[in-house]
């Protein structure tokens, strides 16, 4: 699926849209780190949880979950 990086993570990317699979949001961050290590660290904490300071949309709604 195509993903946007918000301007203060393009600094991983090097680009606004990337691709990305994953069956759930969480899968997705996975495939993320896995092609742009550290990413995914500065969107979920050590207890896999969101970040409060970072907003996730799926199809224009936002998400609260990573299931």
């Amino acid at each position: 699926m195509k993903v946007l990086i918000p301007t203060p993570l393009r600094s991983y990317t090097r680009k606004s849209w990337v691709e990305a699979g994953g069956s759930t949001l969480g899968g997705v961050l996975t495939d993320l780190d896995r092609q742009y290590p550290g990413i995914r660290f500065r969107m979920v904490d050590e207890q896999d949880r969101m970040r409060p300071h970072i907003r996730f949309f799926v199809n224009g709604d936002q998400t609260f979950d990573l299931a």
